[in-house]
């Protein structure tokens, strides 16, 4: 049975030679697997992959194509957010018998539809990895992961549902109309190209906006710029204070970051592969 896979930009576009990479490799390893790249996935607009409504158009018209099994976002990079509300609204019967996979600034959509109870929303790895280093094993554990074989998750999931976001994509959508209700999970998070000064301000909002959580995991924080002066936290050390100030609870590190490594975490109760 083939399994039926759209690739979106709702943020920035995707590199052609990435996407054509990706294809080349699913076409040679996975014969069930029909991959491609939405047109809108190569415009380009300034920052975006086209405007907000050419993203829009797409997401929407994919995500209620019935004959598309699952929607696998090819980039992050800021814009996610500007489509969000009316793409929740546009989205009917077929949008939720998807599975819908990506991280960074995906994680906005990924988080509406969470909220909205659409489909089967997974953090894992962006098409546009593949340039990574190990990008390539990355984007066969997301091929395996939606055509429906087993694969490994993040080794630290249990029988608590869990969520996972880059950590500013998470504080931007605390208090807002797309925050979903985590109250009881395992919150996963990661990040990026900040300060560690950026990072301590961000746990302060978050923990702010996460009552009745079970616990809070810390990914990777990667790529820390160098300031004029140090901070004198570590990432974790930050982590842990906050989550002590709010009452929540610090439940050590999690397999998650902008790299090839980043695990596989889909929202609500763990799985081993996608559910039909």
């Amino acid at each position: 049975m083939t399994t039926r896979i759209v690739c979106l930009c709702p943020g920035k576009p995707i590199l052609r030679e990435r996407a054509d990479a990706v294809q080349a490799l699913a076409r040679a390893e996975f014969p069930d697997v029909d991959l491609s790249f939405h047109p809108q996935c190569f415009l380009q607009n300034g920052h975006f992959a086209g405007d907000d409504a050419t993203r829009l158009e797409a997401f929407v018209a994919t995500a209620n194509d019935p004959q598309v099994d699952a929607i696998w976002f090819a980039m992050g990079g800021y814009g996610s957010n500007r489509i969000a509300a009316p793409a929740i609204a546009g989205l009917t019967q077929a949008a939720r018998e998807k599975t819908w996979l990506g991280y960074s600034d995906a994680g906005t959509l990924l988080g509406a539809l969470y909220r909205h109870g659409i489909g089967k929303p997974v953090h894992g790895p962006l098409a546009g990895d593949i340039r990574r280093e190990g990008g390539e094993e990355a984007v066969r554990r997301v091929l395996r992961y939606l055509s429906g074989e087993e694969v490994p998750l993040e080794a630290g999931l249990d029988d608590r549902p869990a969520v996972a976001f880059n950590l500013m994509t998470l504080a931007m959508l605390c208090g807002t109309e797309l925050m979903p209700d985590l109250s009881g999970h395992v919150v996963l998070v990661e990040e990026v190209s900040e300060h560690l000064y950026a990072v301590d301000r961000l746990f302060f909002h978050i923990t702010q906006h996460l009552p009745g959580v079970a616990g809070l995991r810390l990914g990777r924080v990667s790529d820390v710029p160098r300031n004029d002066r140090p901070f004198g936290m570590t990432e974790e050390e930050i982590a842990r204070y906050w989550c002590q100030r709010s009452g929540i609870a610090y439940l050590g590190r999690a397999d998650i970051g902008h790299d090839a490594a980043n695990a596989i975490v889909p929202f609500g109760v763990a799985c081993s592969a996608k559910q039909a």
